[in-house]
């Protein structure tokens, strides 16, 4: 699934001007290499301001004489079939931007170039491993991760202040503790939907566990394994210390509208979920505060899903090199930076994350995103998710005594979807 960001700063609001040269522009191409005459660039709609995009084209044809980047916004609408469609044409685009998850379907197809040769030219040993994951399938990296986003704790200061708490808290025992403890005289510590199998997928995580596992060629669901089941019980610890359904996810209702209530501690969103509390109640504004979802260990904070977009390559593209040298800039190190100041996203890089530290929320984010993780790298994993295979396993375990039984028929039902040939 693809994880949007609204950006809390409300810089994607579309800015002016497709001129000027900004720090994203990329080094000079090689001396005297031929360049076609047009590259053709997807990306995806509300991805960038077009400030930033026109910072980075104006540059990077300023530093490439002969080259002309054409840069398409695509809607999400019905992308996965314009994309599989557009790399089996004749008339491909060069680059596209994909969901980070949805590389695995695409590289199935046999239609995305094999950039493992790149790797290191492109710095992928300080790549966001949650990130990185998803673009690489069966050793071989076909996605370039471009920009990260994932789940922080959103909290209401008043009311920290209010039951006598200074700190947000650094661990798991901690975080229950602090929860149980502003659960009292009517507020609700925590507000956490039964269904909300990002967060649990953390717990999974942090615990040694997964929601697949492949062995050899074959994939086995891993819900019913000792570790996902601490991470389950984990879960069912946190949950009840709010009111939150046990049988809908986030959106149903908007979690959002539940914390703007105002008796709401705590919740677990993207930082972007800030700006939907304040539109709901104005009066909140200034009194949100963000933490990394907290870990097992003070030294490291709990495990997320790394959500975002990767960049991936026709094989079907005209102009493969050149296409390259447009990959390695928008993945570089000075578009990262650009971005990352102006669209508050975690860029690609775990050396960038300071970039973010002027903003508390983005700055929780890409402290989280070091722990950063994805989902079953399986062209069949969009199946699981579409049958609610998780979300349906959450709610009988929070809701009967032991959770085994309804772990091993989710478990097998997942084993079942990804081994089945398409």
């Amino acid at each position: 699934m693809r994880y949007r960001l609204l950006a809390a700063t409300g810089v994607l609001a579309l800015a002016a001007g497709l001129t000027g040269c900004g720090s994203s522009a990329p080094p000079p191409g090689p001396a005297g290499s031929a360049a076609p005459e047009k590259l053709t660039v997807w990306v995806m709609r509300d991805s960038f301001s077009d400030a930033l995009l026109g910072r980075f084209r104006t540059g990077y044809e300023s530093a490439h004489p002969g080259v002309t980047l054409d840069i398409q916004i695509q809607e999400w609408d019905g992308i996965g079939q314009k994309v599989t469609s557009g790399l089996a044409s004749n008339d491909a685009p060069d680059v596209i931007e994909v969901g980070n998850t949805q590389v695995a379907e695409y590289a199935a197809s046999g239609g995305v170039k094999d950039l493992s040769g790149k790797v290191a030219d492109l710095g992928g040993t300080d790549w966001l491993p949650g990130l990185a994951e998803p673009g690489k399938i069966d050793g071989r990296q076909y996605g370039v991760p471009w920009y990260a986003a994932n789940r922080v704790v959103i909290y209401n200061k008043e009311l920290f202040a209010k039951a006598g708490i200074a700190e947000p808290p650094k661990t798991r025992d901690e975080w229950l503790a602090v929860t149980a403890k502003l659960n009292k005289g009517g507020d609700q510590g925590i507000y956490l939907a039964g269904q909300n199998w990002y967060t649990l997928a953390g717990f999974i995580w942090d615990e040694g566990g997964d929601l697949a596992v492949k062995d050899g060629d074959a994939w086995r669901g891993a819900l019913d394994t000792p570790q996902a089941l601490a991470g389950m019980d984990f879960y069912k610890k946190l949950q009840a210390l709010g009111k939150g359904p046990k049988d809908s996810d986030e959106s149903r209702p908007p979690q959002a509208d539940v914390f703007a209530k105002g008796d709401v501690a705590q919740l677990i969103s993207t930082p972007g979920g800030a700006v939907a509390i304040e539109k709901a109640n104005p009066d909140l504004a200034g009194k949100l505060g963000f933490f990394p979802i907290p870990g097992k260990t003070a030294e490291k904070p709990g495990a997320v899903f790394t959500g975002g977009s990767d960049l991936i390559i026709p094989e079907a593209s005209r102009h493969q090199d050149a296409a390259y040298e447009v990959v390695k800039a928008l993945a570089g190190r000075d578009f990262q930076i650009d971005m990352a100041k102006e669209m508050s996203y975690v860029p690609n890089r775990v050396s960038l994350a300071g970039a973010l530290d002027g903003d508390e929320g983005t700055a929780a984010m890409a402290a989280g995103a070091a722990n950063g993780h994805a989902t079953p790298n399986s062209p069949n994993w969009a199946a699981v998710e579409a049958r609610n295979i998780i979300k349906e396993y959450m709610t009988k375990a929070l809701t009967a005594p032991a959770p085994s039984p309804a772990a091993t028929t989710a478990s097998e039902a997942i084993t079942t979807i990804l081994n089945t040939k398409s």
